[in-house]
């Protein structure tokens, strides 16, 4: 296997397309190469879909190569149409600072941004500082409005509306390429599919202003065997970020993957040698559980750290054997001793929790047998959970096979 990296992407399934693969092995074969992967600030947290680039990033960066993660301030203000069907909410400066610094952190799990390491960079230090007149005059010429209306993003967006504001999108983006190419020697954009375009695009301003072969390459949009986005859950967007998304459920999320996508979700969600994921691949039925526990303890180490990775751990084990001996990581609420005396509606209950949206959402739940509580199946809409049911002074509530939920009585 060569030391470039590149094989390492592509035995893990991380490449899409690519401008000129072999000019890129060569180049990559020859000397390290500096790259870059750019992300733009829009919430307060990634969620793991926007994980992929990054673990590619690092990839690359262990093979030896110089990674610059480009946190798009500037663009963030702008709005990216890729892939999108309508136009991004706009955000003021103040609110994608803070995203910003919530984001460092979480791509820092991932890549090394030590000393000596990857690059962070923030491209409004040039797209904020750009004079208006001189950015058309200078970068604005060398596009085609008929070739941007050639790629996929822009005649989807055409359809609903495509504002100006948007289209000067992929000028910016194109932009950055130049800059970092000139200010960092930056040879190779990297980014998910849907960026296929805007890279195009940068590597042809770079060779009509240097005179320069530069290179791009995508990554496939990852979804899950069942067609769904990856990362969705059914309490929405599987975030990073531990107060949107609890470590319990992100452990959870990939422990429950499905046969179809856990060797896949190995490759491209840790770094475990390619040699050990082929050895898991051989197994099969609920021999696979080995490789999903795998997959989950992974994961949830990289983006929350052992300590919170080994709680998750013993808080499924305990749930999935109805003990709440170890369960603590489990999501939990507290209700009073008196109230649990009184008794609580099993569907009002069930509506306080993290398990259910509303009443209705409960009673659908009922009905279809799928509300436990400790032991018990709960089948009676109508039913009134009193003290007599807690074990341990709790109850661990269940929705399905798989999801979870502790009710603590306190005095």
């Amino acid at each position: 296997m060569g030391t470039h990296g590149l094989d390492v992407l592509q035995e893990r399934g991380f490449i899409k397309q690519c401008t000129d693969i072999e000019s890129l092995r060569s180049r990559m074969d020859q000397e390290p190469i500096t790259f870059y992967i750019g992300v733009d600030p829009t919430g307060r947290s990634l969620h793991i879909g926007h994980m992929v680039p990054f673990f590619a990033m690092a990839h690359l960066q262990r093979a030896g190569h110089k990674p610059i993660a480009v946190m798009g301030v500037g663009t963030a203000l702008i709005g990216d149409p890729s892939g999108k069907t309508e136009m991004r909410m706009m955000l003021s400066k103040d609110q994608i600072e803070q995203n910003l610094s919530r984001i460092k952190d979480q791509l820092a799990r991932v890549v090394d941004f030590g000393e000596h390491a990857g690059l962070m960079v923030n491209n409004y230090d040039w797209l904020g500082e750009l004079n208006y007149l001189e950015f058309l005059r200078d970068i604005g010429k060398h596009f085609s409005v008929n070739r941007m209306l050639s790629f996929e993003s822009y005649k989807q967006r055409l359809e609903k509306g495509l504002s100006f504001i948007e289209f000067n999108y992929q000028l910016l983006q194109s932009y950055d390429y130049l800059k970092l190419f000139q200010q960092y020697g930056c040879r190779l954009q990297m980014g998910g599919d849907d960026q296929w375009g805007n890279i195009v695009a940068g590597m042809e301003l770079i060779r009509r202003i240097e005179g320069e072969t530069v290179f791009g390459l995508t990554f496939p949009l990852v979804t899950r065997s069942d067609g769904q986005k990856m990362g969705k859950s059914e309490k929405g967007a599987v975030f990073i970020d531990p107060e949107m998304f609890a470590p319990y459920d992100f452990y959870q999320y990939w422990r429950n993957v499905s046969d179809a996508d856990v060797i896949r979700f190995l490759k491209f969600f840790t770094f475990l040698p390619i040699e050990q994921i082929n050895e898991l691949e051989k197994l099969a039925g609920a021999e696979l559980n080995r490789a999903k526990e795998l997959l989950a303890w992974e994961q949830t180490c990289i983006m929350h750290g052992e300590e919170e990775a080994r709680r998750a751990r013993e808080a499924s084990q305990a749930a999935f054997s109805d003990s709440t001996a170890s369960a603590s990581a489990i999501p939990s609420i507290t209700v009073s001793r008196d109230e649990l005396e009184a008794g609580i509606g099993v569907l009002d209950l069930f509506a306080r929790t993290d398990l259910c949206s509303s009443r209705g959402d409960a009673r659908r739940l009922v009905i279809q047998g799928g509300a436990r509580i400790n032991d018990r199946t709960v089948t009676q809409p109508e039913e009134v959970i009193d003290a007599g049911w807690l074990a341990e002074d709790e109850l661990l509530l269940r929705a399905g096979k798989k999801r979870y939920f502790r009710i603590v009585s306190v005095p």
